[in-house]
């Protein structure tokens, strides 16, 4: 990272007001300054993560119930295919019929979706989200 460079922004004291709120949720460490570059961060992995080629790093969370008609198998089937986008899963009991699996994807964006896709639209998945990052260019 470069040097740091100042600069002014001017908004409604209510928008500043509410930011202040979430800088001050965000913790003591954060301040407005830190928070601004968190979310500047942010947005620029959004617009990568928006191009189909960009490289990037998803986690696929979802929840299931085991016990639906050769879930785990479909699941299985899907992530074979997919072996070398699939960094690492983990799996997790909840209680006694649901399970939350954690998949880790490296690859193009439009693959790392694809995947996330097929995976979300298996009948039997109860939720699940794709959260997705860049491979760190802007850290």
């Amino acid at each position: 990272m470069g040097e740091l460079v100042r600069f002014s922004v001017a908004m409604p004291e209510e928008l500043l007001m509410q930011f202040d709120n979430l800088v001050a949720r965000r913790g003591l460490a954060k301040n407005r300054s830190e928070v601004i570059r968190d979310l500047v961060r942010t947005s620029l992995v959004d617009e990568e993560w928006d191009d189909p080629d960009a490289e990037i790093v998803g986690t696929l969370s979802i929840v299931f119930d085991h016990h639906a008609s050769d879930l785990q198998g479909k699941l299985d089937l899907i992530q074979h295919a997919h072996y070398d986008k699939i960094v690492s899963t983990m799996h997790v009991h909840l209680d006694a019929h649901n399970c939350l699996e954690v998949i880790v994807l490296r690859g193009q964006s439009k693959q790392v979706r694809a995947i996330a896709e097929a995976i979300l639209g298996v009948k039997g998945v109860k939720h699940g989200r794709l959260t997705a990052t860049t491979t760190g260019k802007y850290i």
